[in-house]
């Protein structure tokens, strides 16, 4: 049984939407890779971009993270709704870790408060996409409907 709308009506808005964070995540590492460009690259000092703290290794990283997401927007074919569903993972992971570590010496991504809240804001908008984005036949939308409608 499938525990997520399939076929749902708003689909390509979500899928959208799951793109536009891709984009975000690659624009903000890009700055920051910009800004922290000469530093070490667990650097942690006061680098900002956009307000939120953070260095070259973390830039990198959602750099990396936001092209994943823009390749399975691109490719779709529920892809895109497995990458987003397991990358908003990943970021609540990190950002949580982020959290834990913030006043310590453990700060590897040199996470800020602002930085920890863009991230588990992104993981919570990828989750939103990777949920209500998933295609299916018709078959499997109206069994989802059935047993929607029996709870």
């Amino acid at each position: 049984m499938a525990h997520t709308p399939v076929n749902h009506p708003a689909r390509p808005i979500y899928r959208a939407i799951g793109g536009l964070t891709g984009l975000y995540l690659v624009a903000f590492g890009a700055l920051g890779i910009i800004t922290s460009a000469g530093n070490d690259i667990l650097a942690q000092d006061d680098t900002q971009v956009l307000g939120q703290g953070t260095n070259l290794g973390f830039s990198l990283l959602t750099v990396l993270l936001g092209i994943v997401v823009l390749v399975g927007t691109a490719l779709g074919r529920n892809i895109d709704v497995a990458i987003n569903q397991w990358l908003a993972y990943v970021l609540m992971v990190v950002g949580l870790v982020g959290l834990a570590f913030i006043r310590t010496d453990a700060n590897f991504f040199n996470f800020s408060i602002t930085t920890v809240m863009g991230v588990l804001a992104a993981a919570l908008v990828l989750l939103m996409a990777g949920m209500y984005g998933k295609v299916g036949s018709e078959e499997e939308a109206e069994a989802f409907q059935k047993a929607r409608l029996v709870l």
